[in-house]
């Protein structure tokens, strides 16, 4: 009798072995339904995964299983997959995410010879989507701040996802993050970001605008012009900074110099002309609040006023001289002729800037 009662009890060891090396075999096959179900709902294709998950949360339990490469294997593919396929349940995607990152750090170690290698990369994939999705899905229901951690999530991820820092620094800016929205852009630009110039002359506007920095403006503005020098951007508001400071000489002296180096380049031109003419707009604005029984100081700002215009005109028309196409000069020597009652030269002015302008 003891002999029988042994036999059972070792058949019963091995057939629970064999069981639970049976979960690893069925979540392979619940994988290799998922291959098969291109056509299927999200729903049937979650019911399978979860199905499939459930296998390897029993054999990652059992002592023979449990240090298995197969079973945390199977475990990180299908809990990154419902992570990132599970995009209408948000806490479900994370604590799935949580189990897939667990699994791949042991998958990882187990896997010695590196024969899983590729697979263990797609989990790491899925789980990477499924964060960039849930940054954008954010994003799109307006939770800019989940969509800036989600983000920012990617990125320590994938350090050299371009795309994801710009993403990162766009919902920053939603969030009046301006520090962290500066810091992602220029990370997306060292990185060799395509559209570098437009996130160069962002982060430029967002820290004089934003963060009210003058200094590093400043700084940032002397590195533009010379890291884009065809872009009236930079010099531009370098010089009308100048201006609003009251250094019109400061604002003159840079121009000045870079005609001298480009004497047929239309873009200086017109601001050395902005120089003159933006001194003029400020007094008119000043003449503007000036009693109208006050006749003298009147005429005398109109004088003022007069002169500035004049010194700007011949640089404007240099600058579309040099560039027929140059639309703000043609429109500042329109205001200007409106101003002088030129109606001839108005009427000139306005047809070369029609010409160029599309129609609306």
């Amino acid at each position: 009798m003891k002999k029988i009662l042994f036999s059972l009890l070792l058949l019963g060891v091995v057939s629970f072995a064999n069981a639970q090396r049976n979960e690893i075999i069925e979540a392979q096959k619940k994988w290799n339904l998922l291959a098969l179900g291109k056509d299927k709902t999200l729903a049937e294709n979650l019911k399978t995964l979860n199905e499939g998950l459930a296998h390897t949360s029993k054999a990652i339990v059992n002592e023979k299983t449990k240090d298995q490469l197969e079973s945390w294997l199977y475990r990180a593919l299908f809990a990154s997959r419902i992570a990132l396929v599970d995009s209408l349940d948000l806490a479900n995607s994370i604590a799935n995410q949580k189990i897939a990152e667990e699994a791949i750090e042991k998958a990882k170690t187990l896997d010695k010879k590196g024969a899983e290698k590729e697979n263990i990369e797609n989990a790491f994939l899925n789980v990477e989507s499924a964060v960039r999705n849930r940054g954008i899905f954010a994003y799109n229901k307006k939770d800019f701040l989940g969509a800036f951690n989600a983000f920012s999530e990617v990125t320590k991820r994938n350090p050299t996802d371009t795309g994801m820092y710009v993403n990162a620094g766009v919902a920053a800016k939603e969030i009046q993050k301006y520090p962290e929205a500066i810091s992602a852009f220029k990370k997306a630009i060292e990185l060799g970001y395509p559209d570098h110039k437009i996130l160069f002359m962002d982060i430029v506007t967002t820290t004089f605008s934003k963060l009210k920095d003058t200094t590093a403006g400043m700084v940032l503005l002397e590195e533009g012009a010379v890291k884009y020098p065809d872009e009236s951007y930079f010099v531009g508001l370098q010089t009308d900074l100048y201006i609003k400071k009251g250094d019109i000489a400061k604002s003159q002296e840079l121009l000045t110099k870079l005609i001298a180096a480009e004497p047929a380049n239309s873009l200086y031109q017109y601001l050395m002309g902005n120089t003159y003419f933006n001194q003029a707009l400020a007094i008119q604005t000043e003449r503007a609040k000036v009693d109208a029984k006050n006749t003298k100081l009147f005429n005398e700002m109109t004088v003022k006023m007069t002169k500035f215009i004049d010194q700007a005109i011949p640089l404007y028309l240099k600058a579309v001289e040099l560039d027929p196409k140059n639309a703000n000069a043609l429109d500042n020597l329109k205001t200007i002729y409106v101003f002088k009652n030129d109606t001839v030269k108005y009427e000139e002015i306005k047809k070369k800037l029609d010409a160029i302008l599309p129609a609306e």
